[in-house]
C-alpha cells in the first residue's frame, strides 16, 4: 500500500467522520437522554452524574468537537476548497461549496459554543471551577441553552455535509 495523497485524504476524512460521530453522539446523548432523565433519578444517586459521568463525557465531547473541526478544515484544505467553502460558494458559484460551507459554518459555531459557552459553564456546574450557589443554576441554564442550540444546528449541519458529498459531489 502506498501512502500517497489519496491515502492521506481518506485518513483525514475518516478521522473527521469518526470525531464527528463521537461529538454529535455525545451532544444527542446529553440532550435526548441525560437531560430529560436526570429529574427521574433518585436524589441520592444524582451526585454521581457531576462527579463521575459528566467530567469524562465532557472531556470526550469538547475534544471531539475540536478534532472534528480541525480535521474538517484540513480536509477542505487538502481538497482545495477551503476558501470557497468558507465563503459559502460566493467566490466559486458552486452549489457544493455553498452546502459544505454552510455545514462548516454551523460546525464552527457549534465548536465555539462547546469551548466558550458550554465548557466554561459546565465547569461551574460540576464543581471544577468555584461558583456560588446563585451562579450554578445560571451556568447550568447557559450551558443547557447553548447545548440545545447546538442540537438544533446539528441537523442542518449534517444535512449540508451529507448533501455536499452526495447531491453535489
Amino acid at each position: 500500500m502506498e501512502f500517497g495523497p489519496e491515502f492521506w485524504e481518506f485518513f483525514v476524512r475518516w478521522l473527521h467522520v469518526a470525531s464527528g460521530v463521537m461529538w454529535i453522539g455525545l451532544l444527542w446523548y446529553f440532550n435526548f437522554v441525560q437531560t430529560p432523565t436526570v429529574p427521574t433519578i433518585p436524589e441520592e444517586l444524582r451526585p454521581a452524574i457531576p462527579k463521575h459521568i459528566m467530567p469524562v463525557a465532557l472531556f470526550w465531547f469538547r475534544w471531539a468537537a475540536l478534532s472534528t473541526l480541525v480535521f474538517g478544515l484540513v480536509l477542505s484544505w487538502q481538497n482545495g476548497y477551503i476558501g470557497d467553502a468558507l465563503a459559502i460558494g460566493l467566490t466559486s458559484g458552486s452549489e457544493r461549496d455553498a452546502m459544505i460551507g454552510i455545514g462548516m459554518w454551523f460546525g464552527i459555531i457549534m465548536a465555539f459554543n462547546v469551548w466558550f459557552i458550554i465548557w466554561p459553564n459546565q465547569q461551574k456546574v460540576i464543581g471544577l471551577v468555584e461558583a456560588s450557589a446563585e451562579e450554578k443554576p445560571k451556568a447550568a441554564r447557559a450551558a443547557g441553552l447553548a447545548s440545545r442550540v447546538n442540537t438544533m444546528l446539528s441537523i442542518p449541519m449534517l444535512y449540508a455535509m451529507v448533501s455536499a458529498q452526495n447531491l453535489y459531489g
